[in-house]
């Protein structure tokens, strides 16, 4: 049997996908994303970043402490109003960029827009001081302003240039902080005495007893209730009440100045001095400057059109956007031992084998299968849900695969068996030696893979066909199989390197490294929709394509093959498998060994 170490890297391939823009895949943790911060200085800004905001031609747009500043993704350039013109003033702490093209400015001094090269002042609006998150188009395209008028909050919304405010009886206590509309239509406004209800209907204050400073931010809830950001943690309203709330987390974030839900429903919470907190799919995650954020005070969340997340502090701006190569952890996946196979499963789940039994990670909950009776593993924080009793021996799990039936077939040393109500039923063909991986063919059959009996196959009736190796055409065992979908047959990876296709009890054609094939031995073998195979092997990642989908003897493939460059580390690539994750993405998922990664096809680098 092949031995590979938990510090071996695995591929997981990314696949197009048809929508056009994406939210950062809830899968992973924030430490998971790729990051850059643009610190405060070094030729970048000069001042803080207090606002972001993104105009239809897909420019960012900084407020600062100095002035706007418009971002490209590389370089920053101060703007410039026109001749004769000028902001209430240069300290920019709110923007907004509306859907008709118009960029709205909020200042302490008071309130602006531009548009088509006009610049705007509200006299309305002058000496208002715009809150940090004051400003927001509802769905009618109405500019609502919030704000701090001399010793009171000021609210204001905005209709073809018509200024109308409420503020004459002070209701709204010192300052109004956030606004938001949800998903029914209803307008709310954080304050400094409450969460006020402000549309439809007469408005309604919901005040929030032995929280100071009212309410800081403002967005959706789990169940569409609003979520607050208050000086004392989290808060949300729930039939007419505020209660506390807590994310999935032993760590509380104490002290919520900053909210924002992506469009894949995860929430990220902003505070003034622990950094960022991240819950997505039942768990959450701290990202903090001692994890590389760019300081501990968050000002502003924003999500951009790609859907990548930008975080400003009081010391520069962050991004967190999707890896072309992101790690996935053993720690992620509560993994202990090391890891030898990989199945992505039909719901979504990950199947992961290790040197210590069988693990199954989905949605961010954990399952490990263990005889009744065995020690509970503990590898790390997250939280691990115990299945005893499943007839498994908490030993190296050589192989997994799920069937056309979606029964998860599992290998380990002289056992080998399907998954039933999470109990092995196990195979009575198979007491000695080891199966290195299991396919189905196209018309049903299971075949194994075994290191000494050769090849076997398993018929829907349940009869057992042994093929020895040298009666299969080969002197070496396959570490990978896998049945190809359009002509039948099945292709064998070897050790120490190598592929062949196997047909009717011959070999049919044998590609090498000298063919162009990664070097080093196969670990995996995956058909793709349009007919190509990808091969992981030792050395890399190789695709072979034939012209009319079908191996002819003589006739060369498309053959390109490449690793995954990452500076000074070429991590070896040890499996492909499909994974299609609940958010809607498409994946291929890695095996043999963690971390696992993932990489568009577009990025593997050809070998010279």
């Amino acid at each position: 049997m092949i031995n590979t170490s938990a510090k071996v890297c695995a591929a997981i391939i990314l696949l197009a996908c048809c929508h056009c823009a994406f939210a950062l895949n809830p899968a992973l943790e924030v430490s998971q994303y790729a990051h850059k911060s643009w610190p405060i200085g070094e030729g970048f800004l000069k001042g803080r970043v207090i606002s972001i905001a993104q105009t239809p031609d897909g420019y960012l747009w900084l407020g600062t402490e100095f002035g706007l500043v418009r971002f490209d993704g590389v370089r920053t350039a101060d703007w410039k109003p026109p001749p004769g013109r000028h902001l209430p003033s240069d300290s920019i702490r709110s923007l907004l960029a509306a859907r008709d093209g118009s960029l709205w400015i909020g200042t302490d001094k008071g309130l602006a827009s531009w548009k088509d090269g006009k610049l705007t002042s509200y006299a309305e609006l002058a000496g208002v001081i715009i809150s940090l998150r004051g400003l927001f188009e509802d769905r009618e395209g109405s500019i609502w302003v919030g704000g701090e008028a001399p010793s009171k909050g000021k609210l204001c919304a905005i209709r073809n240039g018509i200024v109308q405010c409420d503020e004459a009886d002070g209701r709204l206590g010192a300052a109004v902080s956030d606004i938001y509309e949800d998903k029914q239509g209803i307008l709310w406004a954080g304050a400094e005495n409450g969460l006020w209800r402000w549309k439809p209907g007469p408005p309604q204050l919901y005040p929030i007893p032995g929280v100071p400073y009212g309410v800081f931010a403002v967005r959706e809830g789990d169940s569409a209730e609003p979520l607050l950001g208050t000086y004392r943690g989290l808060r949300r309203l729930v039939s007419g009440k505020v209660e506390e709330y807590s994310v999935p987390s032993p760590i509380q974030p104490p002290y919520v100045t900053s909210l924002l839900r992506d469009r894949d429903g995860g929430l990220w919470i902003g505070t003034p001095n622990t950094g960022l907190t991240h819950v997505a799919w039942g768990r959450a995650d701290i990202f903090a400057e001692s994890q590389g954020l760019s300081a501990d005070s968050v000002y502003a969340l924003f999500e951009d059109r790609e859907g990548n997340i930008w975080v400003s502090t009081d010391k520069g701006v962050d991004r967190f956007r999707d890896y072309a190569i992101p790690t996935i952890s053993a720690n992620q996946i509560s993994a202990v031992g090391s890891v030898f196979s990989v199945l992505a499963a039909s719901d979504g789940s990950v199947w992961i084998g290790t040197s210590k039994g069988l693990r199954r990670w989905n949605r961010g909950e954990v399952s490990t299968y263990r005889e009744r009776g065995a020690p509970q593993q503990r590898a790390n924080q997250h939280a691990v849900k115990e299945i005893a009793g499943t007839g498994l021996p908490e030993r190296t799990i050589t192989a997994l695969f799920q069937d056309h039936r979606g029964r998860i077939w599992v290998a380990v040393p002289g056992v080998v068996g399907y998954l039933q109500n999470d109990r092995l039923v196990p195979l009575r063909s198979f007491t000695t030696g080891n199966v290195l991986s299991i396919v189905e063919d196209t018309a049903g059959n299971l075949w194994f893979s075994h290191t000494s009996l050769g090849l076997i196959r398993l018929d829907s009736d349940g009869d057992v066909q042994k093929i020895p190796w040298p009666n299969a055409g080969s002197s070496r065992f396959a570490v990978a199989v896998a049945a190809d979908p359009v002509q039948g047959g099945l292709w064998l990876g070897f050790y120490p390197g190598g592929i062949s296709y196997w047909k009717d009890g011959k070999i049919r054609a044998t590609y090498a490294a000298a063919d162009g094939l990664a070097q080093g031995y196969v670990s995996d073998l995956w058909h793709d929709g349009d007919g190509a195979l990808w091969v992981s092997a030792e050395g890399g990642l190789s695709r072979l394509r034939w012209p009319h989908r079908h191996v002819y003897p003589g006739e060369r493939p498309a053959l390109r093959s490449g690793t995954l460059d990452q500076g000074r580390r070429k991590p070896r690539i040890l499996a492909v498998h499909v994974l299609r994750l609940a958010a809607g993405r498409a994946f291929r998922s890695g095996g043999v060994g963690f971390p696992a990664r993932t990489v568009e096809p577009r990025l593997v680098h050809k070998q010279p």
